[in-house]
């Protein structure tokens, strides 16, 4: 069901909740396996790569580049004015671990894969959504 800022917001579980609260702290977690230091997403019990259950959020730099894009120019919803950029971007700690992103705080021409962006947090009630913007020099 859409909030009322038009957004559809994410069912928060108890696994997930690191990911979707650490932006009230302004900490990218993702999770991270303990016994071979793989950092995974989503959020899961155990690690894919070993099969550890020691696995837990751990703060990011909240640095990323994009890895691939896509402009949208349909209005799908209210809370998403076109054209928008959809991103998949790679994190700085471990470039196989991509999240599905908007870029904003930058114009669409502007975007190129490699580019250098940010976590950016947009706070709506109990979640905080991690949007990507430009890393500014």
């Amino acid at each position: 069901m859409p909030h009322q800022s038009g957004r559809i917001l994410p069912e928060v579980t108890e696994e997930s909740r690191p990911f979707w609260t650490g932006g009230f702290d302004n900490a990218l977690r993702i999770h991270r396996c303990r016994s071979c230091g793989k950092w995974f997403h989503p959020p899961v019990g155990a690690c894919f790569r070993c099969r550890s259950r020691d696995v837990g959020p751990e703060q990011t730099s909240g640095r990323a580049r994009v890895a691939a894009y896509t402009v949208n120019h349909h209005p799908w919803f209210e809370a998403f004015p076109p054209p928008y950029v959809i991103a998949a971007v790679e994190l700085e700690e471990q470039p196989d671990v991509r999240l599905t992103t908007c870029l904003v705080d930058c114009e669409v021409e502007q975007v190129q894969v490699g580019m250098a962006v940010e976590v950016a947090f947009d706070l709506q009630d109990d979640v905080a959504l991690p949007f990507f913007r430009p890393v500014t020099a």
